[in-house]
């Protein structure tokens, strides 16, 4: 696997998620397929609610997942279906949650979904941020100024710093990340601050951790580590 390449495919999000690529058989970059330029009609991101709680948690293993808060997209953002018990936190990232210094056109892709489940720890910055962005797409906001309207509400310390002990689960074979790589490889995710992320070794010869790249205007890094089964259980690819 060539990790210049592995980077390029645009997650996560968060999930936030990085920009990676991956090469396996996928829809070709020259493909002629239209994505929207703006948010398409609400009713092409929403989901029937008790699939989205069951995709949502099919981000982590049962173990995590059973007791773990759900979240799921409604007309007016995301809201609580189930409250959990062990401090995870798990949903369904839409499009907008992709990175947004990036020119990725399916910033809008009403087909995204991607199931992630957050630790405690990163629920306090993850959610929130999930939360910000969905409020600016929901009020018809462009990319542009969702990027201006996140950057404002972290100068008004609406997003809490990350925590570097935070991590969230992508492990479904049901998710749909892009429209070339599918639900792609099931992975870690590790966030820490933009400042320590020289300190992981990542992207290395042999290494297994990519990603690192700081996320702007967000300030840290998200870290993947790609692993070998699916929350189901069975066996994944191997990268």
């Amino acid at each position: 696997m060539n990790r210049k390449m592995v980077r390029t495919i645009t997650l996560g999000t968060f999930a936030l998620v990085a920009s990676l690529s991956a090469t396996r058989p996928g829809r070709a970059a020259d493909d002629k397929t239209p994505y929207p330029t703006s948010m398409a009609p609400l009713d092409q991101y929403l989901m029937d609610r008790n699939d989205e709680i069951a995709l949502a948690r099919s981000a982590a293993p049962p173990s995590v997942a059973k007791d773990a808060t759900v979240m799921v997209l409604g007309r007016n953002g995301y809201e609580t279906a189930v409250q959990g018990t062990n401090g995870f936190v798990c949903n369904v990232d839409r499009s907008w949650m992709d990175r947004l210094d990036t020119d990725s056109p399916e910033f809008w892709n009403p087909k995204r979904r991607g199931p992630i489940c957050f630790n405690q720890q990163a629920a306090k910055t993850l959610v929130a941020l999930l939360m910000i962005r969905t409020r600016l797409a929901l009020a018809g906001r462009s990319k542009a100024e969702i990027k201006e309207g996140l950057k404002a509400a972290i100068d008004n310390g609406e997003l809490p710093a990350i925590e570097p002990s935070g991590m969230s689960y992508m492990l479904s074979k049901r998710g749909h990340l892009n429209d070339h790589d599918g639900h792609w490889f099931p992975h870690l995710m590790f966030y820490a601050p933009a400042k320590d992320a020289n300190t992981w070794g990542a992207n290395l010869p042999d290494s297994p951790i990519l990603g690192g790249t700081a996320r702007a205007p967000e300030a840290f890094s998200v870290f993947l580590v790609p692993v070998s089964k699916w929350s189901d259980g069975t066996a994944a690819p191997v990268m």
